[in-house]
């Protein structure tokens, strides 16, 4: 139990990590909204790939079905390795999800890997599958992280954070304050922002396929970058030998923004290049050229030959 509060707007919250329990086995809201955020992912991708992109719904089910799973075990994958020390040794510890621990790069890394895998297996649109998948993972991110709130983690610093009128207070079980940015929630108004502008405005003005995975990358690429700059709970890059240099989502946010601008720049010189080689239409190409038969061909009468005149013999 602990209290979360942000008295610059008279609000205060008691909050228990803990949801229910069922034969002693402990339910937490981080695992319920996570949860929550995985279906309307799914309902999402499922309208959006068959409705929009027009793709088979069989091969959607089956899609999901394998994603979801190697997604989640993407999260942990990453998390294990960036945080190598805590886990060297014991495979039991690195597989207990119940104890926390998931990083998104790679549940997205992983997914990204699945359904490019898939797509080329089945002979289906890759570019036509992300554009349906990306929107519906920012959904699953965005609820995702309130699930941070109901943990009272994901929160970060920066001088000056104790007179901002938004700031958050959380007072632990033992009686500490902590003052900090409610990173979760920045985050997640970025992610629901991105939402509402992609299916709103992107998605109807959508000119060529990946159009809308790479403004995802960028969009979310970007938001995440500079909001985990004010993290204190940062997952680092190669930590054990660069030590607390490096933020892993700071890097991987920089790489996701330059990808969008040069994945964008070459899909839409592609589409633009084949628009006009669509729109020309050469002079002769209007002109039918027929070829006849030889037996049709209409022969003129041979003219009668004329009798000859014999000379008389003398």
């Amino acid at each position: 139990m602990h209290t979360v509060a942000f008295p610059g707007l008279g609000l205060e919250f008691e909050i228990n990590s803990v949801a229910f329990s069922i034969a002693g086995i402990e339910v937490k809201w981080y695992g319920i909204l996570i949860t929550i955020g995985i279906c309307l992912a799914l309902f999402m991708f499922y309208r959006y790939a068959s409705k929009k992109e027009g793709l088979p719904e069989d091969h959607l089910y089956n899609l999901a079905l394998i994603t979801v799973p190697v997604s989640i075990v993407g999260a942990r994958v990453m998390y294990v390795v960036t945080e190598w020390d805590r886990y060297r040794g014991d495979f039991l510890k690195m597989i207990n999800i119940r104890e926390g621990g998931l990083a998104i790069y790679g549940a997205i890394i992983f997914g990204i890997i699945t359904v490019y895998t898939y797509s080329r297996i089945t002979k289906l649109s890759t570019l036509k599958l992300m554009d349906a998948a990306a929107p519906a993972v920012m959904i699953g991110q965005a609820i995702g992280r309130w699930g941070n709130f109901m943990n009272a983690e994901a929160y970060g610093y920066s001088p000056g954070v104790e007179t901002l009128p938004w700031r958050m207070e959380i007072t632990d079980s033992l009686g500490r304050v902590t003052v900090a940015h409610p990173t979760f929630l920045y985050e997640s108004l970025w992610n629901f922002v991105g939402i509402l502008l992609i299916y709103l405005i992107f998605y109807k003005k959508k000119k060529f396929d990946g159009q809308i995975l790479f403004t995802y990358l960028g969009w979310y690429g970007f938001g995440r970058m500079w909001i985990e700059m004010l993290r204190t709970d940062s997952l680092y890059l190669f930590k054990g030998w660069l030590g607390e240099t490096i933020k892993i989502s700071v890097f991987i946010g920089a790489v996701s923004v330059v990808a969008s601008i040069v994945g964008m720049t070459i899909l839409y010189r592609k589409a633009k290049k084949k628009a006009a080689q669509e729109a020309y239409t050469p002079k002769f190409a209007s002109v039918k050229v027929e070829t006849v038969e030889e037996s049709e061909i209409p022969q003129e009468e041979e003219a009668p030959a004329e009798a000859s005149e014999e000379t008389p013999e003398e």
